[in-house]
């Protein structure tokens, strides 16, 4: 499976903006075979949390639609990173799309950890699902930046038997060891793939540590970028190669669940 990870800045609180620079980059990161293209979280605006009763996609509609377009015209399946959905009744959640070669809409999920550190409490309110979706006949798994914080929440997805876990963010500079860190330890401890999309740039409060990354279920990095250039990272995974890992080294069956108290 190809994989193509658009890293890139995101005009703050300017959704058409956004739109223009993923559709260029789009055309780039489907000019070689591409399976899966990702991107990052809340592309369309931002967190300008501000305006988000404003700026905010009503039922996701227009990303649904615009993404829906880009992945039937290239045949790609899209990781749509994730959008300010703004429900009918008001509510906003910070949700991720995911989006078939056909251009139909999958799964949503909307993040389950909201990030106080960002005021993200104030203007959102957390999903209640899981997020396992089907690429091509493969079962993975969806998560959203400070998501991959809680490893019995990605243990939960592994154990209904995903094999790829997708990581959208906008993770800040600061912590970009802990970003590596935690990505590298989700794939190891779930002998799985970690596909990783984080954007770059800054806005008003924060600036954002890139490294948008690529780890195969024995913890080796398959792929990476560097912190500061927006660029399609590419790299290619194996699904065979988390059957075979997980055979070799069983910890799936080796669990003691009856002893685990959370």
């Amino acid at each position: 499976m190809n994989i193509a990870i658009i890293q890139m800045d995101i005009a703050f609180g300017d959704p058409k903006a956004n739109e223009r620079k993923v559709e260029q980059y789009f055309h780039e990161a489907c000019q070689s075979a591409t399976d899966v293209v990702v991107l990052p979280e809340l592309w369309t605006t931002g967190y300008d949390l501000d305006r988000l009763d404003e700026i905010g996609d009503l039922e996701a509609a227009g990303a649904i639609q615009f993404i829906g377009q880009l992945a039937k015209k290239y045949g790609v399946n899209v990781v749509a990173g994730s959008v300010a959905k703004r429900s009918q009744d008001g509510a906003i959640t910070n949700t991720m799309l995911v989006i078939d070669r056909d251009g139909k809409l999958v799964k949503e999920y909307s993040k389950a950890h909201l990030f106080r550190l960002m005021n993200e409490e104030k203007y959102l309110q957390e999903g209640n699902t899981d997020g396992l979706f089907e690429i091509d006949g493969e079962l993975s798994a969806g998560v959203i930046c400070y998501d991959i914080r809680f490893p019995e929440w990605i243990r939960t997805h592994m154990l209904a038997g995903a094999k790829t876990l997708f990581v959208v963010a906008e993770w800040p500079k600061p912590r970009v060891d802990h970003w590596r860190a935690l990505l590298i330890s989700r794939a190891i401890e779930n002998q799985c793939y970690v596909v990783a999309c984080n954007r770059v740039g800054s806005d008003p409060n924060n600036e954002f540590a890139g490294h948008s990354i690529i780890v195969d279920p024995w913890g080796k990095v398959v792929a990476e970028a560097d912190g500061v250039e927006e660029t399609v990272l590419r790299g290619a995974i194996d699904m065979g190669e988390v059957d075979a890992i997980r055979e070799r080294m069983t910890i799936y069956e080796d669990r003691r669940p009856e002893l685990y108290k959370l």
